[in-house]
């Protein structure tokens, strides 16, 4: 420290070193003497002197405090005086300009560093308007609160915010931004890029900020009407927002808008918060959905109606009943459910194809549709039925006008294609709540009143009745019984004989199905055949019988054949050939001494399948026998289809063959025309001495019938071929 001097007693320099700290000078008064004089003026010197150094002192304190804290910012500070002068500055402000960081000392001049700054080059922006740039730039320094960004040589951008202190000082913000204007140029290259169309607008929808130009093709509107619109504008029913109530940015909400052509478009709308322009916006990403929307709406229409009428099906009918029923079901107003079956229909599909039988069904669709009321419900059920559902109903009466109208309707002519088709309806009526107070239930009843009306006499109408239900219960008992007999090999064959009538010895058997109930007894075939035809557990039935026959024939003699039935249904699976040829190979017996009995409702398809498998079965040496002749519609062209070895003459024409005269002439045909074509005639249903009298007297060949023997178990039928072995003819003898 320099050696002090000291200061001379006058009064000037008592004042300024007074004002220096800030205390008043003392009033000039005279002193005992010099020395004292001295003396105090040096202690006051001292005392002022230590007061400054410890203000300097914490001072610099201060000023290292303050740098601690500014350098620790993440963004850079620098302090400029009133004449723009560097007085502080950070070290992350030194960073962001580290080209021009050698120019940054106390004292000197913004202008001068940002003048060395242009001519290095440190700011491209500024290149080819020098001048013009720098201006601009200091321009912008004495405007208070404004924010600007700048382009720096290596790429970065920095925003700068300066404001003015109260002295007229500067202190001055710089954030490096280069991040986020890079992600805000990815986001630009991909919103304005992007396939899908686009749109950014305010949180309150009320403002479209930005549109990529796929927004502005699929909407219509030009960049210049987007602007002038709002999300709201845009839809074309709902008023709440698309993001409104949804957090979740990868959930789809789904709205119309409107386009500027005024076409109405489906779109799938991803919304997400962001900011835009300094502000938070909404970007809105739209997927038109309109054709997937079509789509799913044919989808649904093709799911819930027929293909061919256009009606409603029965899934759709369904849903509609119900409505109908809770709207009824506290009013005293019926619900009337009319099942209506064409008849004849399938002939009209045989004898002039399946393309008139559409056009028969479009037509009656049509028919139907122009008799009922407009609030009627109208379906198809299935190939030739039809549902209508009428609500307001209170009497039957008013049902019954219904389904005479209804007749009437589909039994005019039809002109299709040139042909006059002429068909008739049958129709069945339930209502409820009688008759059920559920869909299903009342569609189940109208079926059975159908097929009663059907049964009783086709081209009316029958209402459901309680026995209808009653007997359809049972029929459903015996089915699921029945399932469970097939498969716990209950049922068992019984063999009835068949008589050579010259002789009077038994030829052969035929297999007749016999179902032993724990709970019932023996089951007639006749409660029980028909629900295995309508089931389809006839093919079931036919092939455990098959088998079992088979496998108790080859325990016969060799001279005693088996007759077995069988369904057409057998036919249609397309494995009967191999069934067969399976079930002789592991019984072991001949194929000459199997017979196979079929009905004329088979030959009458005439189907190649039908034919080649009865020419394959011959060719096996099997027997072909013609059941039930006569019965059928043309039974004589049958015989063309396939040369038959047998045929066997239906017991309603054996039946008092006695005393009825056209009994006896159609017998008697049919017994000459077999011995013609050579093939053997048996009699079916032979029951009293008169009736075997005049077949032996025409020269039929066999007969078969209770006068003879009822059917029988294996074990019994053992013991007949064991008496006649033994010499003995059957005759009427087993007759239980």
């Amino acid at each position: 420290m320099p050696k002090m001097r000291p200061i001379k007693n006058n009064r000037p320099t008592q004042v300024a070193i007074a004002r220096l700290f800030g205390r008043p000078a003392k009033p000039h008064s005279t002193l005992p003497s010099r020395r004292r004089r001295a003396a105090v003026e040096a202690g006051e010197i001292v005392r002022t002197r230590a007061e400054a150094e410890a203000a300097i002192v914490e001072a610099r304190k201060s000023h290292e405090r303050l740098r601690e804290a500014i350098d620790i910012l993440p963004q850079g500070i620098v302090f400029l005086d009133a004449e723009g002068r560097y007085i502080l500055w950070n070290k992350k402000y030194a960073e962001i300009y580290n080209r021009s960081s050698d120019l940054f000392k106390p004292g000197a001049r913004l202008e001068d560093t940002i003048r060395v700054g242009v001519e290095r080059g440190d700011y491209p922006e500024a290149i080819g308007r020098e001048e013009q740039w720098i201006a601009e730039r200091l321009a912008k320094l004495y405007q208070p609160g404004t924010q600007h960004e700048q382009t720096l040589a290596d790429g970065r951008v920095v925003l700068i915010d300066e404001r003015l202190t109260e002295d007229g000082g500067i202190i001055g913000l710089r954030v490096d931004i280069t991040e986020l204007k890079q992600r805000e140029a990815s986001f630009r290259l991909l919103f304005d890029s992007n396939p899908a169309p686009m749109i950014v607008c305010s949180l309150d929808g009320e403002h479209i900020l930005g549109v990529n130009d796929a927004a502005i093709e699929h909407y219509g509107y030009s960049r210049v009407e987007f602007e002038r619109l709002t999300i709201r504008s845009l839809q074309a029913f709902d008023t709440e927002l698309p993001w409104t109530g949804s957090n979740d940015e990868q959930t789809a909400r789904t709205w119309k808008h409107v386009r500027a052509d005024g076409a109405l478009i489906d779109l799938a709308i991803y919304s997400r918060q962001l900011v835009y322009g300094d502000q938070p916006a909404i970007l809105l990403a739209l997927m038109d959905i309109t054709e997937r929307k079509r789509a799913e709406a044919r989808l649904t229409f093709m799911a819930q109606h027929d293909g061919l009428t256009g009606l409603p099906n029965r899934t759709l009918l369904r849903q509609q009943m119900d409505d109908l029923l809770l709207h009824t079901r506290r009013s005293a107003e019926k619900v009337t459910v009319l099942v209506l079956g064409l008849d004849n229909f399938k002939a009209v599909n045989d004898t002039l194809g399946h393309g008139i039988g559409d056009k028969l069904l479009r037509g009656v669709a049509k028919r139907l549709r122009s008799t009922l009321r407009e609030e009627d419900v109208l379906a198809r059920l299935n190939s030739d039925e039809f549902a209508i559902v009428q609500s307001g109903v209170t009497r039957p009466e008013d049902a019954v006008l219904l389904a005479r109208r209804l007749v009437e309707a589909i039994g005019d002519p039809y002109l299709l294609d040139g042909h006059s088709v002429v068909i008739g309806a049958s129709i069945g009526i339930a209502m409820s709540p009688g008759d059920g107070d559920e869909s299903e239930k009342l569609l189940k009843n109208a079926d059975m009143a159908l097929s009663r009306a059907k049964n009783d006499f086709r081209g009316t109408f029958s209402f459901f009745e309680a026995e209808m239900d009653a007997r359809a219960q049972t029929r459903r008992k015996i089915e699921i019984e029945l399932r469970d007999a097939i498969q716990n090999d209950v049922l068992l064959p019984h063999y009835q004989p068949l008589i050579d009538l010259a002789t009077g010895r038994i030829t052969g058997f035929e297999a007749l199905v016999r179902w032993p109930h724990p709970e019932r007894g023996m089951i007639s075939p006749g409660d029980f055949i028909p629900v295995a035809e309508e089931t389809g557990l006839i093919s079931a039935v036919g092939g455990l019988m098959l088998r079992r026959a088979c496998m108790d024939a080859a325990h016969w003699p060799d001279d005693v054949r088996v007759a077995v039935n069988l369904s057409p249904l057998q036919f249609r699976v397309g494995n009967l050939l191999s069934t067969v040829m399976d079930t002789l190979k592991q019984t072991g017996l001949a194929a000459t001494r199997l017979e196979l009995e079929i009905t004329e409702t088979l030959v009458l398809e005439k189907s190649s399948q039908v034919l080649a498998t009865l020419h394959a079965l011959r060719s096996l040496g099997v027997r072909i026998s013609m059941d039930d002749f006569g019965t059928g519609y043309s039974s004589l062209s049958y015989l063309r289809s396939f040369p038959f070895d047998k045929i066997k003459i239906d017991q309603s024409f054996v039946r008092d063959l006695g005393s009825d005269r056209d009994a006896q002439a159609i017998v008697r045909s049919i017994i000459s025309l077999g011995k013609g074509l050579g093939v053997t005639i048996t009699a079916e249903g032979v029951e009293t001495e008169a009736e075997l009298s005049c077949l032996r007297n025409e020269g039929c060949h066999e007969g078969q019938g209770f006068l003879f023997s009822r059917a029988r178990p294996n074990a019994e039928i053992v013991s007949l071929l064991q008496a006649q072995r033994g010499g003995d003819p059957v005759g009427t003898a087993l007759v239980a």
